[in-house]
């Protein structure tokens, strides 16, 4: 199939926002049929390589690796795309100063990469951008404080010391405190604007940055009013996000006028009892005005996790909904392999669903400033998981339709826990991402390397898959 016919197609359902309109190879099979079906593992560095494994009291690596928290198209190169990595190495730990995450390269810089996939499918990373504070100093994966959305996590260094503003000195609450970093990121959602920018959001606070092409902060947008840094706001509701579960995917409307994006979880609004259920939001924010509109989705076992967005047309989107299973056991072994794993790519159409701005507000439905629409005094979490969606279709609210695209068990007998990058080529070709968490693991606090089964080492693996993005309605 020719450029020229693939072009009309997609200006016809209104341009796939993974598809450029220049530099496009001769044809896409040019590069997305031949990375193999089990797929092409992008190149990485080793950040380390002296730490012992908590399991085989080994040496091992922490890779650099990690660019599968996001993946987006370049959209000015056909054959290229733009991965993210998140807060850096990291793992659940708890020491004398309380639960935290051990960070083995706490020093780490959340970073987007260029990669570039050839005519036989190979891959190769064409260049690395460290994101920046507006002033352009580094800025750190370390946890916010309390104000901007810290949930208390403390950092680590990997022999359990905490890490301080000065670690050559002792610590003191009031002069050498635990460093925390108010521009710190947990990056998990990446839009690649056309003008060379970049949006990312994170599961920090929820926070959308705005960067220019060389890494440096432009503006942000997240839900608390007190930030002067801010653009706009996002509604306050967003401030409950789960710990580790904010905004997992991000996307922005092919005209790049509306950022969209999509919480891993139900959010902890407003306790933790509420974060156990199905019921996860989709926000929007226009970029001219602020504006912004939420919408419901319902996963289909709770406590999933939607791990990304992607657009295809204004309404139209691709969401990755996982399990946090490994079909061949993972560091657990081959003996624990998990045959019923979920790794699907749904498509999703917002026009279906009920925008939360236009529910009337009947019998016992309120607004509160900072739980959002409640009824009956839940939040819609809570009424979810109490009564259920029929009881919430019963006040006017229904979810945004969702439509089965990939099963990537099915597809390519998919190996990895995490899914986390999506990758729109062209109506027919969909690119997938993992995220390998640098190839490290832990068990009880202790770090390990991470392992897909008995032997072979997590790393970021594309797989490009042929499927009907659109559907039959186009």
């Amino acid at each position: 199939m020719t450029v020229k016919i693939w072009l009309a197609s997609l200006i016809s359902v209104g341009v796939l926002s993974g598809c450029a309109s220049n530099s496009m190879p001769n044809e896409t099979s040019d590069f997305a049929d031949n990375v193999p079906m089990k797929g092409s593992e992008l190149p990485y560095s080793v950040l380390r390589g002296d730490l012992v494994d908590g399991k085989t009291n080994r040496p091992f690596e922490v890779r650099n690796g990690g660019f599968g928290s996001a993946m987006t198209a370049n959209p000015n190169k056909a054959n290229q795309f733009y991965a993210l990595t998140d807060r850096g190495p990291n793992a659940n730990y708890t020491g004398d100063y309380g639960k935290g995450k051990s960070f083995p390269v706490a020093a780490y810089t959340p970073r987007i990469g260029l990669f570039e996939v050839a005519t036989d499918g190979s891959i190769s990373m064409v260049k690395s951008i460290l994101l920046k504070r507006p002033e352009g100093s580094l800025i750190s994966g370390l946890p916010n404080t309390s104000a901007l959305g810290g949930t208390g996590e403390t950092p680590y260094h990997s022999n359990g010391q905490p890490v301080l503003m000065d670690d050559s000195k002792p610590y003191d609450k009031v002069t050498n405190p635990i460093k925390l970093d108010d521009y710190g990121l947990d990056g998990e959602g990446l839009v690649a604007l056309k003008d060379g920018t970049f949006w990312v959001s994170d599961e920090y606070g929820p926070h959308i940055v705005h960067f220019d092409s060389n890494g440096v902060e432009i503006s942000r947008i997240n839900a608390f009013k007190n930030d002067a840094r801010d653009l706009f706001h996002l509604p306050a509701e967003f401030q409950h996000r789960r710990s580790n579960r904010g905004m997992e995917g991000l996307a922005i409307t092919p005209d790049e006028s509306t950022l969209v994006g999509i919480m891993q979880s139900a959010m902890t609004n407003p306790n933790k009892a509420a974060q156990k259920g199905d019921l996860t939001r989709i926000v929007s924010v226009n970029l001219s005005n602020g504006d912004t509109e939420q919408y419901l989705y319902r996963q289909e076992k709770t406590q999933n996790s939607n791990s990304e967005i992607a657009a295809l047309t204004t309404n139209q989107f691709l969401v990755i909904e996982r399990d946090g299973g490994f079909l061949l056991g993972g560091p657990n072994g081959a003996s624990n392999a998990q045959p019923d794993v979920q790794k699907h790519v749904y498509r999703i159409d917002l026009s279906t669903g009920t925008p939360l701005s236009t529910v009337a507000l009947s019998s016992g439905m309120t607004q509160d400033d900072s739980h959002g629409l409640m009824i009956d005094g839940l939040t819609l979490e809570q009424y979810a998981n109490k009564n259920g969606w029929d009881a919430l279709a019963e006040k006017g609210i229904k979810p945004v339709s969702k439509h089965l695209v990939v099963d990537m068990v099915k597809a390519v007998s998919y190996p990895h826990d995490k899914m986390e990058g999506l990758w729109v080529i062209d109506e027919h070709h969909l690119g997938v991402l993992n995220d390998d968490d640098f190839s490290t693991w832990s068990t009880k606090g202790k770090l390990e390397q991470k392992y897909l089964d008995d032997s072979t080492v997590d790393s970021n693996t594309l797989y490009i898959i042929k499927a009907d993005l659109m559907g039959e309605s186009n």
